[in-house]
């Protein structure tokens, strides 16, 4: 197949090329649809790429990258498998899409976190509802003998 091109995004703004040589597809039997087809066609697809050694991917991108996507890596290589279709090309298909998402969120930078602050209204309403719970305990109490 060809090159596996990933549009423009955060963290990649010209996108991302990975070389067809870097990429590992390896088919095998697939379990689901098919009948009995299923048995004798290799339409399992594995796809494989080594995040450690890959040229599409520069120095920043590519720590961010095993970062986010440390769970889900066998040391640097990432793999991802379909096998929906009953077909070997749509599952080739598949699975390179799969690829394209997983490395467009790994590269994108994460959103920093806005610091935010309760509302006056908020705030007062809170203590407000402290109050009445505290007066709704203290009147199930024994009255005070005088």
């Amino acid at each position: 197949m060809d090159d596996l091109i990933i549009s423009p995004g955060p963290g990649a703004p010209r996108g991302l090329r990975v070389p067809a040589a870097e990429l590992i597809e390896q088919f095998s039997r697939s379990s689901g649809p098919g009948g009995q087809g299923v048995n004798t066609t290799d339409s399992r697809v594995q796809l494989s790429l080594d995040l450690a050694t890959t040229t599409a991917l520069d120095d920043a991108q590519r720590s961010r990258a095993l970062r986010s996507l440390a769970a889900r890596l066998d040391g640097s290589v990432l793999m991802i498998a379909a096998s929906e279709e009953r077909a070997q090309r749509r599952n080739r298909v598949a699975a390179r899409r799969r690829l394209a998402d997983a490395l467009r969120e790994a590269v994108a930078p994460p959103v920093p976190r806005r610091p935010t602050r309760p509302t006056k209204g908020s705030q007062r309403r809170r203590l407000d509802a402290k109050t009445q719970r505290g007066t709704i305990k203290a009147n199930r109490r024994k009255p005070v003998a005088e």
